[in-house]
């Protein structure tokens, strides 16, 4: 789909798809760092999740008894 975008906008304004297709994957390299720490944060955020809700697991929580 963006491969598509990309032409009809080069064959709409050329210039500014020729820019588009150039600083792309510099906006991607600046983008990359916080990608990075949003992963890390969420890494973070899953094992407080986990840690928190390791009593509850020990103890059997969320299972149901058999009828």
């Amino acid at each position: 789909m963006k491969i598509l975008l990309w032409f009809i906008l080069l064959v709409l304004c050329w210039p500014i798809a020729l820019l588009a297709l150039v600083l792309y994957p510099l906006i991607w390299l600046l983008c990359l760092p916080f990608r990075l720490v949003g992963v890390a944060v969420e890494g973070v955020f899953e094992l407080l999740r986990a840690i928190i809700m390791l009593p509850a697991r020990l103890l059997g929580g969320g299972r149901r008894a058999a009828a």
